[in-house]
């Protein structure tokens, strides 16, 4: 793989992060610097809220990558007694919880 080993996973998210980030960007400075009058009409405030929003959606696209890039949670063997004690705690809440409402 070589130079994109780190990005094997979720390749689409990172794709659609980029691309969205490109596009936000591209369009937020346009709509700042350029002078886009058409009949009298000023079009930069639609393309700065719209360079926003698509830089606000690849934060979607980054998140998605990002999680899909993190290694498996551990395992149950690797967690040790500390998560059996944890998971045997949550178990015997649930079901106190359960009962409560069920007699209530």
């Amino acid at each position: 793989m070589g130079l994109c080993g780190s990005l094997s996973h979720c390749k689409a998210a990172l794709v659609f992060a980029v691309l969205m980030d490109l596009l936000g960007g591209a369009a937020l400075l346009v709509g700042v610097f350029a002078t886009l009058e058409v009949d009298g009409n000023d079009y930069g405030d639609f393309l700065v809220y719209s360079g926003v929003l698509l830089v606000v959606a690849s934060l979607a696209g980054w998140v998605l990558w990002y999680s899909g890039n993190i290694e498996g949670l551990a395992e149950q063997k690797e967690k040790g007694h500390i998560g059996n004690a944890v998971d045997r705690i949550a178990r015997t809440l649930s079901r106190k919880i359960r009962t409560y409402r069920t007699h209530h």
